[in-house]
């Protein structure tokens, strides 16, 4: 009997069951210190849960080329610790009170030990690394953590101002796409891909990421606090501009360009209201344009990938981007 076409969450979390079980338990032996306070945020972030959406490409993309050892699932724990540190130095960057509809680690144990925990999970996941032995996994890392935090220092220089869709494509390269591209070379080099193999699902991993953080930005926008798991409009209380916004600036009047900038400036909505804002943003369609732009990215994904050949993992490679686009939180 020929394979299904087409795959669908369900199956892909059986596909993966196994393999993700192990590296949540590696996630909390790896994040165990003789420190107290650093066992304990990391076990507090780690039950906060999250899709695990990155060790997960990192598992499709090694599982592509039939790769049986034990470094998916090492890498796969490295690339949630390394994503759960950038959670917990965003937190105290943005003054966050709440993550994933549960207090932010900051508001537990102060910002001056999630920082520390912060920079021991970036060092734990690079001791956890050392491990394969792999000097092109260790330079992809090194990369990798010097985009993260140039994006955030280019993020915070940029708070509150009005930017270009250019600058903030390069924004959400640094900040998440990376990441996603990063855990599908990685499962790449330990499968043991031809140089264009690798390529190719790195540009897969980017697009995804691309599309994903769009989509973020969007629910960030439209979606309710409870669903969220924070409060919404963040980001435009942080001083923010996302795709959406920027597409309704260079659409939108004097007038309604100034409500836009008043809550930029004073990081609330003071006198104009979260109501008025998505008015202004379905007005020009901006929130219609920036998620067809993530269905692109979406696209732009499958086609990376067309050329592999078919299996239960390349399906679930396809099924992603759908996932990605169409999720609620």
């Amino acid at each position: 009997m020929s394979a299904p076409a087409t795959i669908h969450g369900k199956e892909v979390f059986e596909l993966l069951r196994d393999d993700l079980a192990a590296i949540e338990r590696e996630f909390g032996r790896d994040t165990v210190s003789n420190v107290q306070a650093i066992t304990e945020i990391g076990e507090y972030l780690r039950a906060g849960g999250g899709k695990r959406i990155r060790p997960a490409l990192l598992l499709l993309s090694a599982k592509l080329f039939d790769y049986q050892g034990r470094g998916a699932v090492r890498l796969g724990a490295v690339v949630e610790i390394i994503h759960t540190a950038t959670l917990v130095h965003d937190d105290i960057i943005d003054e966050a009170r709440t993550r994933r509809g549960r207090p932010a680690a900051n508001t537990q144990w102060g910002n001056s030990k999630c920082v520390l925990a912060g920079d021991w999970l970036y060092m734990q996941a690079f001791k956890v690394a050392v491990q394969e032995r792999n000097f092109r996994i260790l330079d992809t890392l090194i990369e990798l953590t010097q985009q993260m935090v140039e994006g955030e220092l280019l993020q915070m220089e940029k708070l509150g101002k009005l930017i270009t869709l250019d600058e903030h494509f390069d924004l959400i390269y640094r900040k998440t796409a990376c990441l996603f591209s990063v855990c599908m070379r990685m499962g790449a080099i330990l499968g043991g891909a031809t140089p264009e193999q690798e390529d190719a699902l790195g540009r897969y991993g980017r697009d995804l990421g691309m599309a994903f953080q769009i989509v973020d930005d969007v629910l960030d926008l439209t979606a309710s606090e409870g669903i969220l798991g924070k409060p919404v409009a963040s980001d435009l209380r942080e001083g923010k501009v996302t795709m959406a916004v920027i597409h309704a600036l260079e659409r939108c009047t004097p007038q309604e360009r100034g409500k836009i900038e008043t809550i930029l400036r004073d990081r609330g909505f003071n006198g104009v209201t979260h109501a008025q804002i998505l008015d202004i943003l379905q007005r020009y369609g901006s929130l219609e344009a920036a998620t067809n732009h993530a269905t692109q990215y979406a696209e732009a994904a499958r086609r990376a990938i067309c050329h592999f050949p078919d299996s239960e993992n390349k399906r679930a490679l396809l099924w992603a981007p759908d996932f990605v686009v169409a999720r609620e939180k």
